[in-house]
């Protein structure tokens, strides 16, 4: 024990090894710097009311990062997601418009119950999904290559569905409150009020944390990602997990989806775009490696936080979105040289 507090005792760290812990923990840095920055230049940011916001725009995040989280463990990969993510909120939204909204992509429809459509996303998204580790698993395809195939097969399929004749490629509005509700709504505790969004994703991560922890399926997704071969010698079966672990991310997705059309009360074809981009992001700041074998919940929750408060921040003091995406971008840039850097000083 005397050897590990010497290695964590500031005064006794050279310049290389403080360089080096800065290397390694740059992106936590970085963030820091960005929040210390937001709050100087506006410190009515530290509210309340902000923090509901942020957590309540996080929750539908955590669910998709979840999704693509058990993917990244088992050394792979998902640019399908934002894509799949846009197809679930289109049609989602399209079965659950009101009755009398003059619009309606189908206009005989009768009212569905909105667990119906939410389901069938979650169905569809998940057929997606299982044909990327279809694809993976027994062509030995790159998941980079072939979820950037789905990527551009969904984004279409999503585009014909959504420039549909009555109305063609409008905004599908008009949903029903019942549905807008079950995203948009909240209760009190006290004075202050939870949005229902919160709970939804507290459930989703109980759940995928069990199966992550407690179940075969992530015992096998985990030894897959650290060492496949081993994995092969110790009996698991690659192809079965290897679509498992991209079904449940389909079905994540389509239910990410369905809440994100229901929290923003609209969905069009470019809904979901580049959210990939940001879980995949949040996932390795959260220590998620793209080599695979590591990663716990907490740290996807946290990345997603980590980025949503940064997103919020930003927008709160008038950074155009522009400029969001370049520091977006940097931040990504600089969690995956960090997590090369760290694999290459393992081996």
């Amino acid at each position: 024990m005397a050897k590990v507090s010497e290695k964590f005792n500031f005064r006794n760290m050279t310049k290389k090894d403080v360089l080096n812990w800065m290397l390694n923990n740059a992106i936590y840095l970085v963030l820091i710097a960005l929040f210390i920055v937001i709050v100087s230049v506006s410190p009515d940011f530290i509210s309340l009311r902000n923090f509901t916001n942020i957590l309540s725009q996080a929750s539908t995040r955590i669910i998709m990062a979840l999704g693509v989280g058990g993917i990244i463990v088992a050394k792979g990969t998902d640019l399908s997601l934002g894509r799949q993510v846009g197809f679930a909120a289109v049609v989602s939204a399209s079965l659950l418009q009101a009755p009398d909204y003059a619009y309606k992509m189908y206009p005989d429809l009768p009212q569905l119950n909105i667990f119906i459509p939410i389901l069938i996303a979650m169905l569809a998204t998940c057929a997606f999904s299982l044909i990327n580790g279809y694809v993976v698993a027994k062509f030995k395809v790159d998941p980079f290559i072939a979820t950037l195939g789905m990527m551009i097969i969904v984004y279409g399929f999503t585009s014909i569905y959504f420039d549909r004749p009555p109305y063609g490629a409008q905004p599908i509005g008009g949903l029903d409150p019942i549905f807008t509700n079950f995203a948009q709504g909240d209760f009190s505790l006290g004075i202050i009020r939870i949005p229902y969004l919160i709970i939804y994703s507290i459930i989703v991560t109980v759940i995928v944390w069990m199966l992550w922890n407690k179940t075969k399926f992530g015992k096998n997704i985990f030894a897959i990602g650290g060492n496949q071969e081993a994995a092969i010698v110790s009996g698991v079966n690659v192809f079965k997990y290897t679509l498992m672990v991209f079904g449940l991310a389909g079905l994540l997705y389509g239910l990410g989806g369905s809440l994100e059309a229901a929290r923003i009360g609209t969905a069009t074809n470019n809904t979901g775009n580049m959210y990939e981009l940001d879980a995949i992001a949040a996932c390795i700041v959260g220590g998620l490696s793209f080599n695979g074998g590591i990663g716990k919940i907490s740290g996807i929750v946290t990345g997603v936080l980590i980025f949503q408060v940064i997103a919020y921040g930003l927008n709160f003091i008038g950074v155009t979105p522009y400029m969001q995406n370049v520091i977006k971008g940097l931040i990504i840039i600089i969690a995956v040289a960090i997590d090369s850097r760290k694999y290459a000083m393992k081996k």
